[in-house]
């Protein structure tokens, strides 16, 4: 069921029209979303491919107080798919990464004065392949993404954001799975409740 939703999702998200007039009414009404206003320390992904852009809306928040935050892709000690956490002071500290997305480079992965824990963010900008309106969320199936929101505080709002029509009436959630705390798309935003493990 993951698989036909996934490819259902990507042929949507890619034939998606004026992608990036809706991504600035998406980042707009990100700006303007109270518990964004309240958070410090917020970790945006920067985008690829098809995905809601954000390279201007986080060019952007760096000019305010804002504590911003990118992930990229890197491995834990046991060699499993992990996201690394980066301080973003300046663009200029990225280079291209895989599949193109920015990303600090290699050689600065375990730069302590650069790195953060999960624990630290306040608030999380979550792409995805698909969401539902109740906070599932259909990722690319690497499990970067499942890995870190399972590590972070029960008090991080987690915001999926994406196209109206990336969204399907029900998602297949596993175990571990961690539903969003919201889902924004350019027609509304979706308050899915308390964030709850599918296994509950």
């Amino acid at each position: 069921m993951k698989h036909q939703q996934r490819k259902k999702a990507y042929v949507a998200r890619n034939t998606q029209s004026n992608k990036n007039e809706i991504s600035e009414i998406i980042c707009q009404q990100l700006i303007n979303f109270s518990y964004f206003k309240n958070a410090s320390t917020i970790m945006c992904y920067l985008h690829c491919r098809s995905e809601v852009r954000t390279l201007e809306f986080v060019k952007a928040q760096l000019k305010h107080k804002k504590r911003i935050i990118i992930p990229y892709c890197t491995k834990d000690k046991n060699g499993e798919n992990k996201l690394g956490l980066w301080h973003l002071e300046d663009l200029n500290e990225l280079v291209a990464g895989t599949w193109g997305i920015l990303e600090p480079p290699k050689t600065r992965w375990n730069d302590k004065s650069k790195n953060i824990t999960a624990e630290e963010l306040d608030l999380i900008i979550v792409p995805a392949v698909a969401f539902s309106r109740k906070g599932a969320r259909l990722g690319n199936g690497a499990g970067y993404y499942d890995r870190l929101l399972n590590q972070v505080r029960n008090d991080c709002d987690l915001i999926g954001v994406g196209y109206e029509s990336q969204l399907f009436e029900d998602i297949e959630m596993n175990e571990h799975d961690v539903y969003m705390d919201f889902v924004l798309t350019e027609k509304q935003l979706y308050k899915t409740g308390v964030r709850h493990y599918s296994s509950v």
